[in-house]
């Protein structure tokens, strides 16, 4: 056996979450390894939707710009029920004021995993394929993990940590013996990426809704191409892995406007809701679908995994630079889990709603909620709760480890609210560009927070006060101490070097080598 040189991280699976794990420790100077067990990514995807808060992750990282060129904006949907469109809402920029990334933008998973590994390749990390984690020992100061390569010959490869981002069926997960109890829902669904015309092949999204079953068609980049989501219902006497567009329910499509002209691909799958017990053990960490899968519902299961490599990134770099006591790593299972939960919880009603078969449920499908929807929608008020949550810009940590204080209405644990046009022309988020700890304030930072930046290297911003900045709920020459996500570790309303102090501290955090 051949011993591979050493790295800091080895990651094990190369779809979006592990991919951007690896894009942002890189960035935060961390050495790592990636590898996939298939040959090639995958062509075949059912995720489609980023949201506004990994598009401001992204930014941080230089990536954002290329998704958003690459994908499309989704401003309106449609509900279609027994061939009529019900209801039709203008989605708009419906996030204006909240984020640089206002809208709901559309860009394929299979598409988005080759940006993701382009821009890996130019940070000089080549994903290993056909590469796979037989074991892994967890020694105390580092891990030995043993991989298959492709010629066949076992590889044995030391870390420092290992990350499990290869999906519900993760060989780290089993490895480490955590538990990933939930359920599965009795329908089979499919996916297929088709070119077609019609009424519902309009650029919006459009979503038909019958008393057995439902179609949502999502518009991609391109004339005429669209991704198709539905239920196979009946599987026949076909075996899962031997179904084609032929198999699928045609209940809706046989009324709903749209001419499918040709497949370019077909695929099935059945959906889990599903979290794991824990989300890491030592030196081990579950990320994505390895931690929790849980329905579409939403365009939130990518997302959240990607959610989950920028959270453990930093922190694995803090205590691999020496910059954190590795007890910093604990609070990853305790941010991220608790969401976790809470998502799956909240898709799942959802979920249920939409494919029950009981009467109740038909009624509000068909009935009611396409009466209510316009209406909804025109409140400003709606439109913002909708975008907050959907985005996932409203995920926080509060009552966590990591989060103190609160200055105005801005929590400690809170996403720092986003403040447009600043300073010179640029937002409150440039600086996080950076990805290190920094303080924020927006009015005047008085001479004893400047001492303290100085003398701990610590990056301050100030911003010119403006009434705007306020309707965030940013409260003037408060301090607000920023992790290298961009969450609010430390609100502190009196603007007091004592409590930046003391906060750092008590955590062991230093910001130099």
């Amino acid at each position: 056996m051949n011993k591979s040189p050493d790295t800091d991280v080895l990651i094990v699976g190369a779809g979006p979450t592990g991919l951007v794990l690896a894009l942002w420790l890189t960035r935060l100077g961390v050495r790592v390894r990636i590898v996939d067990k298939t040959a090639e990514p995958g062509t075949t995807s059912r995720a489609l939707a980023v949201q506004a808060r990994t598009l401001e992750f992204y930014s941080q990282v230089g990536l954002a710009d290329a998704v958003v060129e690459r994908g499309r904006k989704t401003m309106a949907a449609n509900l279609w029920v027994a061939g009529k469109r019900a209801a039709h809402a203008v989605l708009g920029e419906m996030g204006t004021g909240l984020s640089p990334f206002p809208y709901a933008l559309i860009f394929p998973q299979d598409e988005h995993e080759r940006l993701l590994v382009e821009r890996l390749s130019e940070a000089g990390v080549q994903v290993e394929r056909r590469t796979e984690l037989i074991k892994f020992e967890d020694h105390a100061s580092r891990v030995i993990a043993y991989l298959k390569r492709p010629d066949g010959e076992q590889e044995r490869c030391e870390a420092a940590f290992i990350a499990g981002c290869d999906g519900a069926h993760s060989a780290v997960r089993e490895a480490l013996q955590i538990g990933f109890p939930g359920g599965v829902y009795e329908h089979l669904f499919y996916v297929a990426d088709v070119e077609a015309s019609g009424a519902t092949v309009n650029g919006e999204l459009n979503i038909a809704l019958d008393r057995t079953d439902f179609l949502v068609v999502f518009p991609l980049k391109g004339e005429g191409r669209a991704r198709l989501i539905g239920t196979v219902r009946q599987e026949s006497d076909h075996q899962r892995d031997e179904l084609s567009w032929n198999d699928v329910n045609r209940r809706v499509l046989e009324w709903m406007p749209i001419d499918v002209k040709r497949v370019n691909w077909f695929s099935t799958y059945r959906v889990h809701h599903r979290v794991a017990g824990h989300f890491g053990k030592g030196r081990a960490f579950l990320l994505g679908d390895a931690a929790h899968i849980h329905s579409p519902v939403g365009g939130q299961g990518m997302n959240t995994g990607i959610g989950d490599a920028v959270n453990l990134a930093w922190k694995l770099a803090a205590v691999l630079h020496g910059r954190a006591d590795a007890s910093l790593l604990d609070s990853y299972e305790k941010e991220r889990i608790a969401f976790a939960r809470r998502l799956v919880a909240t898709t799942d009603r959802a979920f249920t709603a939409v494919t029950s078969s009981g009467a109740l449920a038909r009624l509000i499908r068909l009935h009611i909620v396409p009466l209510l929807l316009a209406p909804l929608y025109s409140l400003k008020a709606v439109r913002r709760l909708i975008f907050r949550t959907v985005s996932q810009t409203v995920v926080n940590y509060r009552g966590g480890s990591l989060s103190e204080g609160r200055a105005g209405e801005v929590h400690g644990g809170d996403r720092l609210p986003w403040v447009k046009s600043a300073l010179n022309g640029s937002d409150n988020f440039t600086p996080l560009t950076s990805l290190a700890w920094q303080v924020h304030v927006y009015g005047e930072a008085n001479s004893e927070i400047r001492r303290l930046c100085d003398g701990r290297g610590l990056p301050l911003h100030v911003f010119p006060w403006r009434p705007e900045v306020g309707r965030t709920g940013l409260r003037r020459n408060a301090v607000y101490l920023l992790r290298p996500d961009g969450y609010v570790a430390l609100a502190d309303r009196e603007g007091r070097a004592a409590t930046v102090t003391s906060y750092l501290d008590s955590r062991k955090l230093t910001l130099r080598s």
